[in-house]
């Protein structure tokens, strides 16, 4: 396949253009196929499947830092500090934990981000190179039910705190009569936000790119008046950040330690893996590098700052430390504030739960059955299945939420980013057929569409890194000893372990096949 020629090398003469084969002269090593050059096999291709033109690919610095910042000031990240404190930490080791985990999760972002600027494609396209045009189905539909889930649960919160403010401003919401173990109110409340998050990705990415851009200011903006609100009511910060952790720094803490940065790195792992779905709208590789680098650890950590900031304010105003902003915003009998409080919870959940768990999953079912499912269709998919999985069940402790849930998602999510960064950066050193992408009996056919080599990698990944899952006595679905009893000392690394693994046996079936044709020639 012939590699678009870098502009600043113009003495070397393009070669001429076949079909099937990139456009040349574009910026960044950028790569366009003709038009008409992609095999109309709708088993394979609708229009959200196809790779974005190079004059769609207009997405900035801002726009990538404004949809980190959008995704990242939430009510579960501002809970992430709350429940690593509750397992015993203090403000310092959870805000560490927290600022750690998301260095280290940027990572694999960058990598598996940089095939979107360059080819324009979505991650259930991308995967077709490394688990075959069929197989590619696995990691796409493990990655939609992740999220999913994730959005029920963000759709449940976000409904519960709009319950919670409105009950405040209008008084006996919570005095309803009770259907299914809660108020009739709080279900209204649930409905009302999840049919206006599906509204809004209806109407596509461009919609979300202009929502996120006005988002993000405005819940730093939000977040910032709850933290002069309460430093106003406090007097001052001190109670909560002078409380000694219940761990230390000795043998207590590294137990908690380890399998809590998993967990962490679990909360954006899904965004690791299909974070191709935005960057294919990116004007170029330092708008997705320097937007997400500027806009994915250093919000996060300040964010935790954040809360336990506000957290110990409440302590020193309350007598007990609130970790959830709206109960802390319900406090407050000032209509305007409020409202404001509303807007804001609104804005906020709005925003990570529409790009971080509907835009994926949307291209996941499109990939598999393009002739059914397109990008719309695949949304309220989505949203359907996020509601049948009962998200209210996986919030309920720490324990199922950090351990349970966060953990073994993580590990099976490591699995797979660790093959998509073993085939695209070690295997094909960024090089693509990608008209083969979209082509059966090509270049990523393999075996009937799927790459043994993959499956081996994501099974023998999977098991090391789930295989030990045990819970404390009665405190969760697994076996206190592990699924696995001796591949128990490898749960607490589950991420880091699948990861790993699956990229160095990747690597290493791939490097031992007799047929070479998924090598591509220059």
């Amino acid at each position: 396949m012939t590699a678009t020629l870098p502009p600043e090398r113009p003495e070397r003469p393009e070669r001429p253009e076949r079909a099937g084969s990139p456009r040349t002269g574009l910026p960044e090593d950028r790569v366009e196929l003709p038009p008409g050059t992609v095999p109309a096999d709708p088993r394979l291709v609708n229009d959200d499947l196809l790779p974005v033109p190079v004059e769609r690919r207009r997405w900035t610095t801002y726009n990538f830092a404004a949809l980190w910042v959008g995704m990242a000031h939430n009510i579960p990240s501002w809970l992430l500090a709350s429940g690593l404190v509750a397992l015993g930490m203090d403000w310092k080791q959870a805000v560490l934990t927290i600022a750690l985990a998301n260095v280290i999760v940027l990572l694999p972002m960058l990598l598996t981000g940089h095939a979107g600027p360059k080819y324009g494609i979505p991650f259930p396209v991308l995967a077709r190179a490394s688990f075959g045009l069929r197989g590619a189905n696995l990691p796409a539909l493990i990655r939609a039910g992740v999220a999913c889930a994730w959005f029920g649960i963000q759709t449940w919160i976000g409904g519960q705190g709009i319950f919670v403010l409105l009950d405040k401003v209008f008084g006996g919401w919570a005095e309803a009569s009770v259907v299914g173990g809660q108020p009739w109110t709080l279900w209204l409340c649930f409905v009302l936000f999840w049919i206006l998050e599906l509204a809004i990705i209806y109407r596509g990415m461009e919609a979300l790119r202009r929502f996120e851009n006005w988002a993000a200011p405005f819940v730093i903006i939000g977040a910032l008046v709850l933290l002069s609100w309460i430093a106003v009511k406090a007097g001052g910060f001190g109670p909560l950040l002078d409380q000694p952790s219940k761990l230390g720094w000795g043998a207590e803490f590294w137990p908690v330690f380890f399998p809590s940065l998993m967990g962490m790195i679990a909360f954006w792992s899904t965004l690791s893996l299909n974070i191709p779905d935005f960057t294919r709208f990116g004007a170029g590789q330092r708008a997705q590098v320097r937007g997400q680098t500027l806009g994915l650890p250093t919000t996060m950590t300040l964010f935790a700052l954040l809360s336990v900031l506000v957290t110990s304010g409440s302590q020193a105003v309350y007598g007990a430390p609130v970790w959830d902003p709206v109960a802390l915003a319900a406090k407050t009998d000032n209509v305007f504030g409020l409202l404001f409080a509303l807007v804001t919870v609104l804005v906020a959940t709005l925003s990570v739960n529409i790009a971080a768990n509907v835009v994926s999953p949307a291209y996941d079912l499109a990939n598999l059955a393009p002739k059914l499912v397109n990008f719309r269709r695949g949304a309220l998919i989505t949203g359907v299945v996020g509601v049948l999985i009962m998200p209210w069940k996986l919030t309920e402790t720490p324990e199922l939420y950090i351990f349970t849930w966060l953990g073994l998602v993580g590990g099976l999510l490591g699995t797979v980013a660790g093959i998509l960064i073993a085939d695209y950066w070690i295997v094909r050193r960024t090089v693509l057929d990608l008209a083969g992408l979209y082509r059966p009996g090509g270049p990523y056919w393999y075996r009937g569409g799927w790459n043994p080599a993959a499956v081996l990698a994501f099974a023998v990944g999977g098991v090391l890194a789930v295989g030990g899952s045990h819970s404390a006595p009665g405190k969760g679905p697994f076996p206190e000893d592990g699924l696995i009893p001796f591949l128990e000392p490898l749960a607490d690394y589950g991420w880091a372990v699948g990861l790993a693994a699956s990229l160095v046996l990747y690597t290493a079936l791939m490097a031992r096949r007799p047929d070479r044709r998924f090598q591509e020639t220059p």
